[in-house]
């Protein structure tokens, strides 16, 4: 049986919804465009391994690995959220048991962001709809609380000695422990200092971080003294090269800390117990900070930039400290004058 034309009430209701939604006739005729296939992961993944930062790459890599290993063969528009989810199990249990171990959740959480991280670049390049990006739909494991916390002063004055007295370069070691108790900054903020990054003038050094984050911290002037020789006696005169440099003059590597923390560890029992890291020296210097000067400084000190949800994270775009209340911050921590601490 042949359907009745529809009438015009019908037709007056169908063009006032069309014109609601911003759909012309035009649009209804016109053919979409067809979509390009998928590729394999196999195929994309050093695509998208080629396009990230070094950081990113050398965070998700091993996850991206993890996903060929399983799905190498298959195209990227194949996956649903449950077999993300199955491969998020599965990557938890065959997580290697350490001390510090939180049951695979970090792996998981790695593994959820490697993937949105790759699935985000498809939806650009046109291989997936955004709403069909399964990654988008798998949660990550929820984060617990991290068992890091400060170093009392005494404990603190244990590792400096230990790190002046043993293994084979105290003096690079002491710089570096000096280097993050003073600024806080992350490994990969004092791995890519350059020479050029130091403005002893003004006694501040140019840090760029982890996910692109840039930021002038001000040091004491022994600090910058110290930076300053050490690129004297190991560096080639060239600014634009690494500033951190071994004896033989190539660049340090993530290695050395590792070095440093096993050694430390073997003559402290604590630090091997605790598991301490560098990233424990950060946590020591913001906690010194945030105690003394506030929430807003010791953001700053941090050099976090995220503004997540929240009535508090909306006040702080209000109150951002400046680098003169960082500089006296860090002259209270140190005892040093600095010469940008007057500004503010």
């Amino acid at each position: 049986m042949s359907q009745a034309p529809p009438d015009r009430a019908e037709l007056q209701a169908a063009r006032l919804l069309l014109q609601r939604m911003g759909i012309t006739a035009e649009d209804l005729l016109r053919t979409p465009a067809a979509r390009p296939a998928a590729p394999t992961f196999a195929q994309y993944v050093p695509v998208v391994a080629a396009a990230v930062s070094a950081g990113t790459r050398r965070a998700y890599g091993s996850y991206w690995n993890k996903v060929l290993a399983v799905w190498g063969d298959r195209h990227i528009d194949e996956p649903v959220p449950s077999e993300i989810e199955r491969l998020c199990r599965q990557v938890q249990a065959d997580v290697v048991p350490r001390r510090n171990a939180r049951g695979g959740r970090s792996a998981a959480e790695h593994l959820v962001a490697a993937l949105r991280c790759l699935y985000k670049r498809a939806v650009a390049d046109g291989f997936v709809e955004q709403a069909a990006n399964p990654a988008a739909k798998v949660a990550k494991p929820r984060r617990v609380p991290s068992t890091r916390r400060a170093i009392a002063d005494t404990r603190l004055a244990e590792i400096n000695a230990v790190a002046a007295r043993s293994g084979d370069d105290p003096q690079l070691d002491t710089l570096l422990i000096r280097l993050h108790t003073e600024t806080a900054c992350r490994r990969g903020g004092a791995l890519n200092l350059r020479p050029r990054d130091l403005d002893p003038d003004q006694c501040l050094i140019f840090l760029r971080e982890k996910a692109g984050t840039t930021r002038w911290q001000p040091v004491s002037p022994t600090l910058m003294r110290h930076l300053q020789q050490h690129h004297t006696e190991r560096g080639d005169g060239d600014r634009e090269k690494l500033l951190l440099r071994y004896r033989d003059g190539h660049p340090l590597t993530y290695r050395r800390y590792d070095h440093l923390w096993v050694r430390i560890g073997l003559e402290l029992p604590w630090v091997r117990a605790q598991q301490i890291s560098t990233h424990w020296l950060r946590h020591t210097t913001l906690t010194w900070v945030e105690r003394r000067f506030g929430q807003a400084i010791a953001r700053a000190y941090a050099g976090h930039t995220d503004e997540r949800g929240g009535s508090s994270s909306s006040t702080a775009g209000y109150v951002r400290a400046t680098v003169p209340e960082v500089a006296m911050a860090l002259a209270a921590l140190t005892g040093e004058p600095h010469p940008a601490a007057g500004e503010g």
